[in-house]
């Protein structure tokens, strides 16, 4: 469908959007009614197992969620894409970021943007990455337990940039269980793997924050390095003054804005 803006005919195009571990689909409130807004379609499914409030989703997440692959994610929204009237425009965020490349990789949607992605098998995690992760990686059992995210962690490395006063805040209204098991798969480079020299991927936009301590720019620089042996098109863009959190921190119209430039150019 065709949508009017001031006398300019923009194409109105679907976007699917991931989110990553730790939060809800709420962590895309902002960003998904400013590609409303333009006149784009936006659908936003949550993961398995995580409906339900923030309150809920804390006290009492389903059991199931322990036992979470990442080819279980993959499959999920894979489902979720092949229900759509036409192929997505795939946004994802930190894990969804990682859960878009290989969806790409599937062959599945227009276009693909990792945000702050998680790397796929191939690309090493760096030194403040490992960090970050350590309080996954060393809890006792985690790779068959439901993990939760302390206010230290994620004001530390998901959120570095905002006030503490808007960290915590962000915190209490954002921040749920995730499951350990992906992590490790992660880790050891289970059942992430993509090809990053795949003939029929669609176009992607990887994109970086600069105090990003939880996907840093040079792991992003090294997944854009990657992916480039892709014959379709592979870019890279950095956010300056940025955090993992910049999706939803103050300013996330700019990137939301640039990534709707990037698919008024390359997605036809």
């Amino acid at each position: 469908m065709d949508t009017l803006f001031i006398g300019v005919i923009i194409m109105a195009k679907t976007f699917l959007l991931v989110h990553g571990a730790w939060v809800t689909t709420d962590s895309w409130t902002g960003f998904r009614e400013f590609i409303q807004a333009q006149g784009h379609d936006v659908v936003v499914p949550p993961w398995p197992y995580m409906v339900g409030s923030v309150e809920a989703l804390r006290h009492s997440p389903d059991s199931r969620l322990s036992s979470l692959t990442i080819k279980s994610l993959v499959d999920h929204f894979e489902e979720h894409i092949r229900l759509l009237p036409e192929a997505p425009i795939l946004v994802g965020h930190s894990f969804g970021g990682l859960i878009v490349q290989m969806l790409l990789d599937r062959g599945l949607g227009r276009a693909g943007i990792a945000i702050d992605a998680g790397p796929p098998r191939g690309v090493l995690p760096s030194l403040t990455a490992i960090r970050s992760a350590l309080p996954v990686l060393l809890a006792w059992r985690g790779w068959s337990r439901i993990l939760s995210m302390s206010f230290k962690s994620f004001s530390t490395t998901f959120a570095n940039t905002l006030p503490l006063s808007q960290q915590q805040e962000t915190f209490d209204r954002y921040v749920v269980p995730a499951p350990g098991r992906i992590y490790f798969q992660a880790a050891l480079g289970v059942g992430n793997a993509v090809k990053f020299n795949n003939p029929k991927r669609a176009p992607l936009l990887l994109i970086a924050a600069a105090k990003d301590r939880t996907c840093t720019p040079s792991m992003v620089r090294a997944m854009y390095r990657k992916h480039s042996q892709a014959p379709a098109r592979t870019d890279l863009l950095e956010f300056p003054s940025r955090s993992h959190w910049l999706i939803a921190e103050p300013g996330y119209e700019d990137v939301a804005a640039a990534i709707l430039k990037w698919t008024d150019v390359n997605v036809e």
